[in-house]
């Protein structure tokens, strides 16, 4: 089923990433340990797996004082195959962690395209950091699939980006949240979860009732995930992780409630969790582009969305911006050319270079004062969402 999402592109020149308008699933942006990348870079499972042996030796140096390492997770349905090669340019850099998967909507020549692209990108086959799953699975965004994909696949494992998050500690999480007492949930039936193949959502006539075990937390699905809050999800030490995936099974858009329930009700994640998603909001069609693109570009947000199919303003943000060549990845200190120059982004440069320029000192700036202000009320967690008119 088509629906409408966004998904990221992160400049390691300039501590920005624009979040392209696409049909897609679910992205969730994790900022992890580098023991993500001590694994092959390619899990494929459908007939165009690349025979590839694992250079997962070249790790980026790790402990205090080093760069974090950023894991992402891309989703893509039909037609989403340029979209998504698009992304993984801009996004791509050697201290990032990359999981591409699919929900059952492509064609099985999309998802080759996309598997031809990952195995014959020099960087991609020397650092094996990005893992493609080629079989896809059944998701709508509206249900429990959407969530259950996420939790499946972070069991896998930019330089302003890198440095503006070098000086936070690595067990924060920006998950963008409020309390929410007002949703009545409506009892659907997530037949993705069910079937082979994508399934329209059963709706009943039924409602939830408000839990009293649990607070429940509402917000922005787009989010920054510590390695140990992962886990934690993953692995439910209090049981409560698996007692919302039970609670929210039958439950409309629980990506927007799951993390944001989790952080907030656990004793050991709650104090650790700043309420904001690092990202501005484009405003809808008719609002002059100019106002909010310099606004956008100013004010340090990281992450930007939505923007249409094909907008002429990605093509300005990959010149101006990613600094991104049209046929390559965003290049950086980490991929010098023959020649020194950095636009080939070829293998060889420094990995654990991180240079900070003008936006960069910008992300950090509002990032340090979201970290540093006070806990917001009745949720322990700090900072207040970046809109266009206070970016």
């Amino acid at each position: 089923m088509a629906h409408s999402s966004w998904l990221t592109a992160c400049s390691p020149w300039s501590a920005f990433a624009t979040l392209a308008a696409l049909t897609t699933g679910l992205l969730v942006l994790s900022y992890v340990s580098s023991a993500f990348l001590g694994r092959p870079g390619y899990e494929y499972d459908d007939p165009y797996s690349p025979d590839v042996s694992s250079s997962a030796s070249l790790v980026p140096r790790r402990g205090a004082g080093s760069p974090p390492v950023f894991a992402y997770y891309i989703t893509g349905g039909r037609e989403d195959s340029v979209r998504v090669t698009r992304l993984l340019k801009a996004v791509y850099h050697r201290g990032t962690g990359t999981c591409c998967t699919w929900t059952r909507g492509p064609a099985a020549y999309e998802r080759a395209r996309l598997a031809g692209y990952v195995r014959s990108e020099q960087a991609f086959l020397e650092y094996g950091n990005v893992h493609v799953v080629g079989k896809g699975d059944p998701v709508d965004v509206r249900g429990a699939s959407s969530v259950a994909a996420l939790l499946w696949c972070s069991r896998l494992c930019c330089a302003d980006l890198l440095h503006a998050f070098s000086y936070v500690p690595k067990d924060l999480n920006f998950i963008e949240h409020k309390p929410d007492s007002e949703t009545h949930h409506v009892v659907v039936l997530d037949q993705n979860l069910l079937q082979n193949t994508n399934a329209e959502i059963s709706f009943s006539s039924g409602h939830r009732e408000k839990p009293d075990a649990f607070e429940l937390f509402k917000g922005s699905r787009w989010t920054i995930l510590s390695r140990s809050f992962v886990e934690h999800c993953v692995a439910a030490p209090d049981n409560l992780g698996r007692t919302l995936l039970m609670y929210f099974s039958n439950t409309l858009d629980p990506a927007d409630f799951y993390f944001q329930t989790i952080a907030a009700n656990s004793a050991r994640f709650k104090n650790s969790t700043v309420n904001h998603s690092v990202r501005f909001v484009v405003p809808p069609p008719g609002v002059d582009p100019r106002f909010w693109y310099d606004a956008m570009v100013n004010g340090g947000a990281a992450f930007a969305g939505d923007f249409g199919d094909d907008d002429a303003l990605l093509q300005r943000i990959d010149e101006e911006v990613l600094r991104r060549p049209l046929d390559g990845v965003t290049p950086g200190e980490w991929c010098k050319g023959p020649d020194g120059e950095e636009g080939e982004c070829s293998v060889g440069g420094d990995i654990n270079a991180v240079r900070q320029g003008a936006a960069g000192r910008r992300l950090a700036s509002l990032v340090a004062g979201l970290v540093g202000t006070a806990p917001c009320e009745g949720c322990n967690s700090v900072g207040a969402p970046v809109s266009p008119s206070s970016p």
